[in-house]
């Protein structure tokens, strides 16, 4: 392709883009879920980077490390091009069960340490891009059945081309509304307009007994080659509290610990990393680790010593995470916390809603089977 071609084709797609048009040449195929390539690595980042919903967890890092040492480990990823260029990509794999039923079915490829499933679409071709992953589906021989979607944002971009392009029953299966940090006010101004004063006031006393014992400080990962460190700390001081003891914990295996450090090692180098830790004496006492994809983040796991637990460390660094709120790029952070966690929704005054949605698929088979599932 010449030169004059290239910036030709370059304004037809930001002209069409600009309009909300479908792109006249689209195209959807199935590649392997491991794939490791630079050219399809650069493709990636820049659709995450102009995807019309940020999603950590569906960046190119996140789904590597998963898909390295995590099951389930059988999956395709299903991207769509429109001329030539990347505008979804969409991890998938195939279940034998829908929940108590034995029917096979297709569902959005996640890990237990995936917290949204919404696949990346391009910002302005989220109609075009959803047309084409379902065609493709319908067509699949390996796609019969069902597509079960865990982990959309209700009402979010992705989940409303979903229903407005799908041409079939979309049903919502399951709902939940978990704590988000969304406002224009400053760190101070919400903490006090979100929290009730007498929690206030009992939070204040905790700091200030804390500070009693020695010098309270709180830093954030400036540097890459302190990262693994960092991330020893981190799994230390996870494994020594309850999911230690229950075997849940991320250094309880070796696979686990595998892809939390190569997750967080790939979004430090992505820019999308940030390491927060709250020391007594330069003992740490809790850590956070939250991922930054503009304009949204995700608080991603917590840890805290549980010898300290009557200060609530866990509380306290929370409050030092505020300052998210002065972040100019970062409009809003998704807690990845469970529904009705009381500590966080004592703290973040708005919910963010996450669905799971069940669609069938091409062929009176599918249909049938999608009337079997509505009735569990």
């Amino acid at each position: 392709m010449n030169a004059a071609k290239a910036i030709d084709r370059s304004i037809v797609r930001e002209a069409a883009s600009m309009l909300h048009l479908a792109p006249a040449a689209v195209s959807a195929d199935f590649l392997p879920l491991g794939l490791t390539d630079p050219a399809f690595d650069a493709e990636w980042d820049d659709l995450a980077a102009d995807a019309s919903e940020p999603n950590a967890f569906m960046e190119r890092w996140f789904v590597s490390a998963g898909a390295t040492h995590l099951p389930p480990r059988q999956g395709r990823l299903l991207a769509v091009r429109a001329d030539d260029r990347l505008i979804a990509l969409l991890p998938l794999t195939t279940e034998p069960r829908y929940g108590r039923l034995p029917i096979a079915h297709v569902e959005n490829w996640l890990h237990y340490h995936c917290f949204l499933g919404g696949p990346l679409l391009r910002r302005g071709h989220e109609a075009a891009a959803w047309t084409a992953i379902l065609d493709a589906l319908d067509a699949d021989p390996q796609s019969r059945g069902l597509l079960h979607f865990t982990g959309l944002v209700e009402d979010g971009p992705v989940h409303r081309a979903l229903l407005a392009t799908a041409n079939r029953p979309c049903d919502t299966v399951h709902r939940i509304e978990r704590a988000l940090l969304e406002s224009d006010l400053a760190p101070t101004a919400y903490y006090e307009a979100t929290v009730r004063k007498k929690k206030r006031k009992e939070i204040k006393r905790l700091q200030s007994r804390l500070a009693e014992l020695g010098s309270v400080t709180t830093a954030r990962l400036a540097d890459r080659d302190a990262l693994p460190a960092w991330i020893d700390t981190y799994l230390t001081l996870e494994q020594s509290g309850w999911k230690g003891r229950a075997g849940s914990a991320l250094a309880s295996e070796p696979h686990t610990a595998a892809f939390f450090r190569d997750a967080l090692t790939g979004a430090f180098d992505a820019g999308k990393l940030e390491l927060l830790r709250l020391d007594l004496d330069g003992k740490p006492l809790a850590m956070l680790v939250n991922f930054l994809t503009a304009p949204g983040s995700f608080s991603f796991k917590t840890a805290f010593d549980e010898a300290f637990s009557r200060y609530s460390p866990g509380v306290l660094i929370q409050l030092d995470n505020l300052a998210i709120l002065d972040n100019p790029a970062i409009a809003w952070m998704d807690s990845c916390a469970a529904a009705d966690h009381p500590m966080i929704d004592s703290l973040w005054g708005e919910r963010r809603a996450i669905v799971r949605v069940t669609l069938p698929l091409a062929g009176w088979y599918s249909r049938a089977l999608f009337r079997a599932a509505r009735a569990v």
